[in-house]
C-alpha cells in the first residue's frame, strides 16, 4: 500500500498529515480554514487519495503553508522511488465560466507557475495569497512541477475550485501505476 505521513510542530503550527494513494478520495479534516478544508476535500475527491489532516496554528498563513508541506511531504513519502507509475499528469477543467489547467510532473525537481488571475483579497475566510502560495508549498514538498493556467474566468472561487479539481486529476493521472512501465519513466533511470 502506498501510504505517507508528516508531521510538523513548531512554535507557530501543529500539523499531521497522512495519506493513502491508492485510496476511494475519503477525506478527513480538522483545520480553522474552511476555505482550505474545502480545497484539500477537493483534491482529495476528485485524485482518489484517501486524506487525513489534523492541524492547528497562530496565523491563517502558517496553517495554510504548514498543511501544504506536510501534505507534499506525505505524497512524496507515499510516492516512494516513484517506480512503475505514470509520472505526467495534465487536465483543463471548467468551473461555470472559469477555465483551467493544470500540467505536473512528479521528476523530483520542484518547480511551480500559478497563474490563476484571482482579482479579489481572499476567498470566503483565505487569502488569495495563501491559496497561490499553497499551490508553490505542496509542488516544492512534493518535488514536482506544477503549471497552474486560468485561461478565463470572473469569479475567483470558481477560478480556484477548477484549478484544484484539474490538480487532482493530473495528480490522479500521474500516480497511477502504468501497467506497460516497468521501474522509472525517465531516461536517466531514476526519478
Amino acid at each position: 500500500m502506498r501510504t505517507g505521513f508528516a508531521h510538523k510542530k513548531t512554535k507557530e503550527s501543529n500539523v499531521e498529515v497522512r495519506v493513502n494513494l491508492d485510496g476511494q478520495g475519503t477525506v478527513n479534516i480538522d483545520t480553522t480554514i474552511s476555505f482550505l478544508n474545502h480545497i484539500i476535500t477537493t483534491l482529495a475527491t476528485h485524485s482518489n487519495v484517501d486524506i487525513d489532516v489534523k492541524a492547528r496554528s497562530d496565523l491563517k498563513h502558517h496553517l495554510s503553508e504548514d498543511v501544504a508541506l506536510c501534505l507534499g511531504e506525505a505524497l512524496n513519502k507515499a510516492l516512494g522511488d516513484r517506480r512503475d507509475i505514470a509520472r505526467f499528469g495534465w487536465a483543463i477543467i471548467p468551473m461555470d465560466a472559469s477555465l483551467v489547467t493544470v500540467a505536473l510532473d512528479l521528476v523530483r525537481r520542484p518547480f511551480t507557475i500559478c497563474k490563476l488571475s484571482l482579482s479579489g483579497e481572499s476567498i470566503e475566510d483565505m487569502p488569495c495569497e495563501d491559496i497561490t502560495h499553497f499551490i508553490s508549498s505542496l509542488s516544492q514538498s512534493m518535488k514536482s512541477t506544477i503549471h497552474v493556467r486560468t485561461l478565463y474566468g470572473e469569479n475567483d472561487h470558481h477560478k480556484v475550485e477548477a484549478a484544484i479539481k484539474a490538480l487532482a486529476l493530473s495528480l490522479r493521472m500521474a500516480i497511477s501505476i502504468d501497467p506497460l512501465r516497468t521501474g522509472v519513466a525517465s531516461t536517466k533511470g531514476v526519478l
